[in-house]
């Protein structure tokens, strides 16, 4: 995948009011980890991040990353933790993370089913349980997404994890051969939301037929 362009400036304080200052101009407080560096406070200009998210397709990105503080240099990162507002979704921090390109690294990939199945011909429906995997690669042959063909799957079929074959040197490291995308009759299909409407039913009536008993009066 391609890495980002990002610019990013040291900065010399920390704390709470430094963070609102630099939000208040239009910066984004930042921290650098790394396994051979020491954390490196910087700030970043949050429409430049903003957009720089917005290039990515998986809901994460490697970066280039130029810290400029007299000299230029330049890192190879990717985001460790990023911290939003939960009501205004306003970006307050991120945390990025040094990467070697040649380690392997851990990310999730989005699984993408092709093709149609045997069993959605016959009406059945197709149901992909895993949205994403985990993978371990190196940053370099981090893919797209995990294409996998559907097209032989018949109702009642399966793929697991260690069905699914990858190029290169990309591995997915499962301690457990689950599911990953099935096919099930529509019948089945409305059991289950029968079962789940019933469970819902049976939470009201336990509701209604909760502790009904008055409270104590006050002397």
């Amino acid at each position: 995948m391609d890495f980002v362009e990002l610019k990013a400036n040291i900065r010399k304080t920390s704390g709470s009011d430094v963070a609102r200052r630099l939000r208040a101009a239009g910066k984004l407080p930042a921290v650098l980890y790394g396994q051979s560096i020491d954390p490196t406070l910087l700030s970043l200009d949050i429409h430049d991040f903003e957009l720089s998210l917005k290039k990515s397709k998986r809901g994460f990105s490697l970066y280039n990353l130029s810290i400029l503080n007299g000299n230029s240099t330049t890192r190879p990162v990717m985001i460790k933790e990023l911290q939003t507002d939960p009501l205004t979704r306003m970006l307050l921090h991120v945390d990025f993370y040094e990467i070697s390109m040649d380690r392997k690294i851990k990310v999730n990939i989005p699984v993408v089913p092709t093709g149609k199945s045997k069993g959605a011909e016959l009406g059945g429906i197709l149901q992909v349980i895993r949205r994403e995997l985990e993978v371990f690669c190196f940053p370099n042959e981090i893919p797209e997404c995990i294409e996998i063909d559907v097209t032989d799957l018949d109702i009642g079929n399966s793929v697991h994890v260690e069905d699914i074959s990858l190029d290169g040197n990309i591995e997915i490291p499962a301690e457990v051969n689950f599911t990953v995308i099935t096919v099930i009759g529509a019948k089945a299909d409305e059991e289950i939301e029968e079962e789940a409407e019933e469970g819902e039913e049976g939470e009201e009536e336990g509701a209604e037929k909760g502790d009904t008993s008055e409270s104590p009066g006050k002397d």
